[in-house]
């Protein structure tokens, strides 16, 4: 795996073979991030990863300069290599949280400008994400939800719901709370 743009751009980094994540396709994170470029300014952005997995989206933003970045995995092994590749890259605006996804939504009273979600694609309650964050509040006024998922979902009919993009097999939901 490869860190695609920002100061970072191309740095590699392996995660055990035994890891429990299915990482972004470059492929997708190139057509995700042409579409971000286009409504933020990287820098001024506080940005939640959910389901980071093996932190692949999480430094991405990172290497691009978000203003702040917090990593939300459950698993342990997990979380602990994203919380060591956030120390050897420098990322002082990182930080990594062990924890249930929904627990955390659950408790946040923090607003972010970018929040991202990239959940198992088999997980029965994704729309739970969803109503989450807008119970909660957890978005600014300019910002966006941007949920990644397999073509069997469909959030078309939701209230925020923007666009869908979709490259190879993998789908990005875009909501804006605005709309």
């Amino acid at each position: 795996m490869r860190i695609i743009g920002g100061k970072y751009k191309g740095k590699i980094f392996n995660p055990p073979t035994n890891f429990k994540a299915r990482p972004t396709t470059d492929f997708a994170k190139e057509g995700l991030f042409n579409v971000l470029q286009n409504n933020f300014h990287f820098e001024n952005i506080d940005v939640l990863d959910l389901f980071s997995g093996t932190g692949s989206i999480s430094y991405e933003f990172c290497s691009r300069n978000c203003k702040s970045l917090i990593s939300v995995e459950k698993q342990k092994s997990n979380y602990i290599y994203i919380n060591k590749k956030i120390q050897e890259l420098g990322f002082a605006q990182a930080t990594a949280i062990q924890s249930d996804v929904f627990k955390y939504l659950s408790r946040c009273r923090k607003q972010f400008d970018l929040i991202f979600a990239d959940p198992p694609y088999d997980m029965p309650d994704i729309n739970k994400i969803y109503e989450l964050v807008f119970l909660n509040n957890l978005l600014t006024d300019t910002s966006f939800l941007v949920i990644e998922h397999s073509e069997s979902n469909d959030f078309s009919n939701y209230k925020h719901f923007v666009m869908r993009k979709k490259y190879g097999k993998v789908c990005f939901s875009f909501f804006d709370p605005i709309k």
